[in-house]
């Protein structure tokens, strides 16, 4: 199969004089756990700079108030779990209730690895129709899985750092490493995916498109700006934008962020939360190209 080398980014989503909070998108991002609220935060302000109308942050109410009290402008959804690490029912059922009502979903960050993840993650990735991005645990929920991936009921946005991809594939990191675009070719295809492969030249295929990302630094080898980036990619899936155009913007808007950061406060003093405060020079500099 001849694979299409993606060099010109997509057009910028466009938001009419009349638009109004719900014209812009609406979005979940349903992450965070006791230790990891730091995760959905950074999360739910990714989104909220990736131009988002509306961004839910779905999180377990024993960190809910942490999540809401740090940014005012994301709503959250409280998920009560039981005693064996489970969605109650009835906050499951409040969840799923939910859905339909959301442009695009994302599921992962900070969530560690508890049974509710793995269920939630499993059926999301099998039933929902809107556009789902997988992170973190939510790819972990995935590699621990006996069976391949299952067949996904819409759009699916994959996004590995190199050992999730390796849990996910049983390959090697040294082998990935080795020939990045191969593997994630193969395995986008295999599994029918919108592929990130993040590290130093992130790799965004869906099998047949191949963009490799040319922003970003080593100063974002950090904690936390990876869900900065899921923030980023479920805002622009939930304007309208292709799950290809979302994830290929997001990658770009997430580095150069990172490369603005890097010039006014050097590469070792970075730390993730900065990239939301440069997403708007970001967004500035395209909106002007474009112009």
């Amino acid at each position: 199969m001849n694979i299409q080398q993606i060099k010109d980014l997509p057009p910028l989503p466009q938001r009419a004089p009349d638009s109004h909070k719900g014209s812009c998108g609406k979005v979940l991002i349903i992450a965070g756990s006791p230790g990891m609220s730091g995760a959905a935060c950074l999360a739910g302000m990714g989104a909220l700079r990736g131009g988002s109308g509306l961004v839910f942050v779905a999180t377990p109410v024993a960190i809910q108030s942490i999540v809401a009290s740090v940014n005012p402008c994301y709503l959250t959804i409280p998920l009560e779990l039981d005693s064996d690490s489970q969605l109650t029912a009835e906050s499951k059922a409040h969840l799923l209730d939910q859905l339909p009502g959301f442009d695009a979903v994302a599921i992962g960050p900070g969530c560690g690895q508890h049974p509710w993840v793995r269920n939630l993650t499993v059926e999301l990735y099998s039933e929902l129709e809107q556009t789902l991005i997988v992170d973190a645990d939510g790819l972990n929920s995935l590699a621990a899985l006996e069976t391949p991936l299952p067949d996904a009921a819409g759009p699916r946005i994959l996004t590995p750092h190199p050992g999730e991809f390796s849990r996910l594939t049983n390959v090697s990191i040294k082998d990935i490493s080795a020939d990045r675009e191969t593997h994630a070719i193969q395995f986008a295809q295999k599994y029918k995916v919108i592929l990130v492969l993040k590290g130093a030249g992130t790799i965004v295929t869906d099998g047949t498109q191949l963009a490799v990302n040319t922003t970003g630094n080593a100063g974002m080898a950090t904690g936390g700006t990876g869900d900065v980036l899921t923030g980023l990619t479920t805002s622009l899936a939930g304007q309208g934008m292709s799950p290809f155009d979302a994830a290929q913007l997001g990658v770009y808007l997430h580095g150069l962020a990172g490369d603005f950061a890097a010039d006014d406060l050097s590469q070792p003093a970075m730390i993730a939360a900065d990239l939301l405060d440069y997403i708007p020079d970001a967004w500035r500099e395209l909106i002007a190209e474009e112009n």
